[in-house]
C-alpha cells in the first residue's frame, strides 16, 4: 500500500470520510455524530491499493508534544488485510517527524475491531478527554511514541 499526504480538499478523501461518517452512523444507530471541522492543523494521509483510495486518517495537534489521531478509516472490503495498522504506523511517524512525542485517539466502545487494534498496537487506555467526556460511548488511549537517537 502507498501511503501519502492530502489536503482535506481531496476529492478521495472526502469520500473515504463520507463513508466513514456513515458506517459510524449506522453503527451507532443514528446517534448524532460529531461534525468533523477541518483545523489548520491538521494532516490527512490517504493509503492507495492499485491507485484506489481505501484508507485514510489523519493527526491533529492538541498541543506541542501531543497530537491525536483522527478519522481512521478502511473500506470494508479492504480489511482484515492490516492496512489499518500500516496506516497507523505511518500518523505514528507523521507525528514524530512534526515533534510530537505522544499520539491519543478516541474511538467508540460499539467498535471492538478499532479497540483491538490500538491495544495491540501498544496504546494504553485513558480517560476520556475534551471533548470526548459528555459522551458514552467514547474509549480514549494514548501511546507515547519512541524519540528517534
Amino acid at each position: 500500500m502507498l501511503i501519502e499526504p492530502r489536503p482535506a480538499s481531496d476529492p478521495a478523501l472526502v469520500a473515504l470520510v463520507t463513508a466513514q461518517q456513515r458506517e459510524l452512523r449506522d453503527a451507532d444507530g443514528g446517534l448524532d455524530g460529531q461534525v468533523f471541522d477541518v483545523h489548520p492543523n491538521i494532516r490527512f494521509l490517504v493509503g492507495l491499493h492499485n491507485g484506489l483510495a481505501v484508507t485514510c486518517g489523519a493527526i491533529q495537534a492538541l498541543d506541542a508534544r501531543t497530537a491525536e489521531i483522527k478519522r481512521m478509516y478502511v473500506r470494508p472490503a479492504f480489511r482484515g488485510q492490516g492496512l489499518a495498522r500500516q496506516l497507523l504506523t505511518a500518523l505514528e511517524e507523521l507525528a514524530l517527524w512534526h515533534g510530537h512525542t505522544e499520539v491519543r485517539l478516541e474511538t467508540a466502545t460499539y467498535l471492538p475491531a478499532a479497540i483491538g487494534l490500538y491495544s495491540s498496537a501498544g496504546y494504553a487506555r485513558i480517560p476520556v478527554y475534551g471533548e470526548y467526556v459528555s459522551n458514552p460511548y467514547s474509549v480514549c488511549f494514548r501511546k507515547r511514541l519512541p524519540v528517534p537517537a
